[in-house]
């Protein structure tokens, strides 16, 4: 019995590492993209950063790992709770891969949150999901960005004044240096959040095995998944990278520096109040709200109408994703 259990949570384990990893080069373009798109790292330097700061941010805190362990659903009261997971997984991590190919900045998040209810829905029905618990943490999807768009509006408009006299290659050229200050923070920040949704659900299915009895996140679950997000974010994801960078409109240095500060602002918020939010989304909504402050008609609106389709449906589809793979290893498996 121990040894089935043991070689499950072995795959658990795997599972989530991988999520993790893919997180990592997926989501490299939220802290890095605009900064290598205006010049003020090169892609080299602005990955290796990015690497190290989103392991030590991941290495901060616990209170979001602590919110995807149990507010979603509770551990102790499912019956297949490794599988559950098991199914989850698989189910976010293909459903990133699908959207890294293509180029779209979706939601790891949205992706393994939805991928979770779903997959409890799978085996629980309904009634197997905290619905307290997973309503604020769609409530945090769903503001978070908003707020980022506000936020990156408000300080582009705020330099705009401060700067209006200044010389523009003056302004660019102290924002150029700046933005390595604020790629480093969103980096950061990205660790804070990110990394935490992994051990999140290793401590999720250690409690549903009854490997432990409580949420804390052990050191070895700390480790591992802040090192598997920073090889992740070493190896990049140059086509969001692109999509992040040149797509939505062109950046300048003061509109990457309002945009990273914006957005690191805002996840670090989520992340004091133990709330797991997209990394993509708040960066790609505060570079709207720069864009619109910039020139509302300098946004390419149709790139980011394509980008709030795909956030749009990314829960529901990765959701039912992972309810049919746990049906699948339910008709294997169980």
């Amino acid at each position: 019995m121990f040894d089935t259990v043991f070689i499950i949570m072995c795959v658990v384990v795997f599972l989530a590492l991988a999520f993790d990893f893919i997180n990592g080069f997926h989501d490299t373009a939220n802290a890095i993209a605009t900064s290598v798109s205006t010049r003020a790292l090169s892609p080299r330097v602005a990955i290796l950063m990015a690497a190290v700061m989103n392991f030590v941010g991941a290495l901060t805190f616990t209170g979001v790992a602590k919110t995807i362990g149990g507010s979603i659903a509770d551990p102790t009261l499912l019956a297949h709770g490794e599988q559950i997971v098991i199914a989850a997984l698989i189910a976010a991590i293909a459903w990133n891969l699908i959207t890294w190919w293509f180029g779209i900045p979706s939601s790891s998040s949205h992706a393994l949150i939805g991928a979770l209810a779903g997959a409890v829905i799978g085996a629980e029905g309904l009634g197997g999901i905290n619905a307290s618990g997973f309503t604020s943490i769609v409530q945090a999807l769903i503001f978070s960005p908003l707020i980022a768009f506000t936020l990156g509006f408000t300080l582009m408009m705020v330099l705009k004044k401060v700067f209006a006299n200044r010389s523009p290659h003056q302004v660019n050229k102290g924002f150029r240096a700046s933005q390595v200050v604020t790629a480093a923070f969103q980096a950061f920040t990205h660790g804070t959040n990110d990394a935490q949704k992994a051990m999140g659900i290793i401590t999720f299915a250690l409690v549903a095995a009854q490997m432990q009895s409580t949420d804390e996140i052990q050191l070895w679950v700390k480790i591992s998944a802040a090192t598997a997000m920073a090889l992740g974010t070493s190896v990049g994801g140059w086509k969001i990278i692109k999509t992040m960078g040149t797509k939505i409109f062109k950046i300048e240095p003061i509109n990457g520096f309002a945009a990273d500060m914006g957005s690191a602002m805002v996840i670090l918020t989520a992340t004091l109040a133990h709330f797991p939010v997209s990394t993509t989304h708040t960066i790609t909504s505060s570079l709207l709200g720069v864009g619109s402050a910039k020139r509302f008609s300098s946004v390419k609106w149709s790139m980011a109408g394509r980008i709030v389709m795909s956030w749009l449906i990314t829960i529901p589809i990765s959701a039912f994703m992972a309810a049919v793979f746990f049906k699948v290893i339910e008709w294997i498996w169980l």
